[in-house]
């Protein structure tokens, strides 16, 4: 009897053990687990124990495991007064009761499961509060929240708490010493320079690349190679640089044709918010000098036909999320704004071009107008949901399915188009090898529907607005802040999925990858009230469907075409050679002609030298605000087209890149990673042994007996490069 006894007690403190183990584990307390029927067979195969002090009647399972582990607990009624956390995700089989009685430390027991018959006698602890079922999976521990530094959030923050408040993640206003998971800047990517690891919503060098004039520029790049698809943003001239290509024209124009007189607008390359916006009929009302220093700005083909609602011009705010650049993802948000002039609309003439309010549609212009309209309604006032005109326009037979169809593909075509400039600032402030956050950010794009439906690009805003409450005159000279449903709607939804997709621990949400030819017409209908698509584990039946539409990789194979220019920033990158430098020099320009095998009777390198100077000299007049010397990017693609266009004279603008293109990187071969970067380019920061070409060396000299003996005298192993065919091999894997 005392063997036993002390068997039993020996399996009582394994028990107890393995219990206070699971106790130490994070469980969810609002989950019970019924007990098995006092009928339970005694071939059970499962064990598992539940004890707790404190109960007057508390039902415990105790058996063991033999055989095939089951999964289905089709035990029928719950522990009564037992705590509901100390039975989580206990799943066994039928087993056997046995009733412990408080204060009497007797136990009414069942049969046992064991084979020889014996009873398992378990008397009453006062520490006693077990959970375990042996040889079953642990019990998961509850994900700890989300982490987010809204310290530098500025305009945002009301709508970011209204996100992180749904989402039940956890907000650090004040910043935090340890590392977030998520950072929300409200300007750039250098709000915080400090942040080594999680995510930042800003992309560096966005905000440089939305600037009107950059953005102009790369997208006249696109329209060189491909005219008809980049038919969607305004023509546009760079002044003061192009003042005198512009006036020239205008005159022609008029000389041509007396009739003819069109309107432009001109933009201020730094202004936002609609601020020293204005239209122009004549070269000679342009305003070129504030003060002492020229003033940079576009001047864009006005668009005298846009399509009106309630005869008033309007213009939609669409919400786009770059995901990621490497590889490329952009999501649309299937709900936008449309922002409504307060002026009927009139063509443009010589009378009407300063009035303000009939001509732009900027809300921080047309708010200060006694005509705007607050409403709390989606379908009315002087801001609206996109939704919303939508329907208006199908209710007229406009077909939606063609208007989403061609706004998708502009807004994938002008990612395209700033992505090449976007992935230099990007290594240039994260290089490969440096410790760095991830980032994503949201686009603010500005879209104008023209009468016959074609969407016209107007701009990108880095820095869209994300207030949802706006100023109002509560009484003479006294102004507050008051919530405006139709933002908190859109934005709103905008930021927490946003967040949704961004979540480091749901990798549901991510997209997958779709293959290089995959993808599907891109005449789909963005349906306005979602579907779906992701749904948070934590909160799926709180949240709704996610707001964002994925366009790309989704539609890779309409539009993987035109990311030429993505391939030239390649080359560009691979032969910068120093981290954190935007600007080719001229040692790497020319180790750039010589590794592709540029060069032949034709183009000699004093003839590189000096196209390198010439586009050099042209593009710092250009870029006047620019510290730092050498070849940028922009600059880089001339001197590629150039070179394109003396080695293949016959071909047009767009072969020839692509057939340099297919030449340089034939020579080059597959890039392994950023030390083969730096290899190429020659540049004296590279280390000792960077300086080796890494394609197609001579196979190494024979070493002589004496200076094989001079190396091992002094201790060291004589150095021979590798076998072409062996370094190609390693590139390759």
């Amino acid at each position: 009897m005392s063997d036993h006894y002390g068997d039993v007690k020996v399996q009582l403190g394994q028990m107890k053990s393995l219990g206070e183990d699971a106790e130490k584990e994070e469980v969810d307390p609002e989950e019970e687990m019924p007990v098995s029927s006092p009928s339970a067979s005694p071939d059970s195969a499962g064990c598992c124990i539940t004890t707790a002090p404190g109960t007057d009647a508390l039902s415990t399972n105790i058996c063991k495991q033999k055989g095939k582990r089951s999964r289905k607990n089709p035990c029928g009624k719950p522990l009564q007064g037992f705590p509901a956390h100390a039975v989580k995700n206990i799943n066994s089989p039928i087993c056997e009761q046995t009733l412990l009685i408080k204060g009497t430390g007797k136990i009414l027991q069942g049969k046992s499961a064991e084979s020889n018959g014996n009873y398992v006698a378990v008397h009453e602890s006062s520490n006693t509060q077990e959970t375990r079922c042996e040889d079953e999976f642990k019990l998961p521990r509850k994900r700890r929240p989300v982490t987010v530094d809204t310290s530098k959030a500025k305009t945002s923050l009301e709508a970011l708490k209204l996100s992180i408040k749904e989402l039940q993640w956890k907000e650090f206003h004040t910043g935090r010493r340890a590392a977030c998971d998520i950072y929300w800047h409200g300007v750039s990517f250098h709000d915080n320079e400090n942040i080594v690891s999680g995510q930042v919503n800003k992309f560096p060098g966005m905000v440089e690349m939305l600037r009107k004039i950059n953005l102009s520029r790369a997208v006249r790049t696109m329209q060189e190679l491909f005219p008809e698809e980049y038919d969607f943003y305004p023509r546009s001239w760079i002044l003061p640089e192009e003042y005198q290509q512009f006036s020239t024209e205008i005159r022609m124009v008029k000389e041509s044709d007396a009739t003819e007189s069109p309107t432009f607008i001109v933009k201020p390359d730094g202004g936002s918010q609609g601020d020293g916006i204005y239209l122009i009929r004549d070269p000679g009302d342009l305003k070129l000098v504030v003060g002492a220093q020229a003033k940079q700005a576009v001047v864009q083909e006005y668009i005298h036909k846009p399509l009106l609602i309630d005869k008033l011009k309007f213009d939609i705010r669409l919400y786009v999320l770059i995901k990621s650049v490497q590889p490329l993802e952009i999501y649309i948000a299937k709900e936008g704004l449309t922002r409504f002039c307060t002026e009927p609309y009139q063509e443009p003439s010589q009378k009407n071009l300063s009035r303000v309010f009939m001509h732009l549609t900027n809300y921080s212009l047309n708010v200060q107008s006694g005509n705007y309209v607050h409403s709390d309604s989606q379908n009315t006032g002087s801001k609206r949901t996109l939704s919303s005109v939508l329907y208006r326009l199908a209710a007229k037979g406009v077909d939606i399915k063609r208007v989403w169809s061609d706004i998708i593909a502009l807004v994938i075509k002008s990612v395209i188009a700033v992505l090449p400039d976007l992935k230099v600032h990007y290594q240039a402030d994260i290089p490969p090898a440096k410790p760095g956050p991830t980032c994503f950010q949201i686009l603010g794009f500005d879209i104008l529907l023209m009468k016959n439906l074609k969407p016209v690009l107007l701009e990108v805003n880095s820095n869209p607005s994300m207030r949802i409450e706006h100023e109002q005159e509560v009484a003479p000279g006294v102004f507050e802040y008051v919530p405006s449903p139709v933002d908190e709607q859109v934005k709103v939804g905008v930021i927490r999925d946003t967040l949704r997709l961004m979540d480091p621990f749901n990798k549901k949400l991510t997209a997958t990858p779709h293959p290089a030819g995959g993808g599907s017409d891109p005449v789909e209908v963005i349906p306005a009230d979602g579907d779906s698509q992701g749904r948070s584990p934590d909160n799926a039946g709180n949240l709704p469907p996610l707001c964002l539409k994925q366009v790309y990789p989704k539609y890779t194979k309409q539009f993987s075409h035109l990311r030429l220019v993505e391939r030239i920033a390649a080359l560009f990158i691979r032969f910068l050679g120093v981290k954190g430098n935007m600007r080719l020099g001229p040692t790497a320009f020319r180790t750039f002609i010589r590794t592709c095998k540029l060069s032949n009777s034709n183009l000699t390198m004093a003839s590189v030298d000096i196209l390198y100077i010439d586009i050099t000299r042209r593009w710092s007049f250009a870029l006047a605000d620019s510290r730092e010397a050498g070849m940028g990017l922009q600059a880089f693609v001339e001197a590629f087209f150039n070179l394109a266009g003396r080695r293949f004279k016959s071909l047009a603008l767009r072969e020839q890149v692509v057939s340099l293109l297919d030449l340089c990187e034939s020579h080059l071969g597959p890039q392994s990673g950023a030390e083969d970067r730096r290899s190429l380019s020659c540049s004296r920061a590279l280390p000792r042994g960077g300086r080796t070409p890494a394609l197609y060396l001579p196979r190494p000299r024979p070493i002589s007996p004496a200076a094989h003996r001079r190396a091992t005298s002094q201790d060291c192993r004589p150095h021979q490069r590798p076998k072409p065919r062996t370094l190609r091999a390693n590139v390759e894997n």
